[in-house]
């Protein structure tokens, strides 16, 4: 996957997730939820279009971990929507769950490639 393919990716991953939390019943409980997710999963996509501004490879080693970290916070957050029982859609929350675990994957994968070319990192 490119660095194009993958801002593309990040970026509907964020957009999808906001529509999905624009869906969710309003209440004290959910509001918090959303206000989390809707931070982490934006910041998903935009500090990844940061990593690949990245002015060093220590700059990009710590720009993809605040990458990985929003995306795994993603995941905990979708993960507790489902948790609570919260009315939504099913399936949008699964798909989103998914894309969450599988963009970890991969900001895990890219970390871990780098600490292993890289000397003291």
């Amino acid at each position: 996957m490119t660095k194009e393919e993958l801002k593309r990716r990040t970026k509907i991953f964020a957009i999808r997730t906001f529509k999905f939390i624009n869906t969710l019943p309003k209440s004290k409980s959910t509001d918090v939820v959303t206000y989390q997710i809707m931070k982490s999963s934006s910041s998903v996509a935009a500090n990844y279009r940061a990593v690949c501004r990245g002015k060093s490879n220590a700059d990009f080693l710590n720009k993809l971990k605040v990458v990985d970290e929003e995306a795994d916070e993603t995941l905990f957050w979708l993960e507790f929507i489902k948790d609570l029982e919260i009315k939504c859609d099913p399936a949008e929350l699964a798909f989103l769950m998914k894309e969450a675990n599988e963009l970890t994957a991969i900001f895990s994968a890219g970390i871990r490639t780098i600490k292993a070319r890289t000397p003291n990192s």
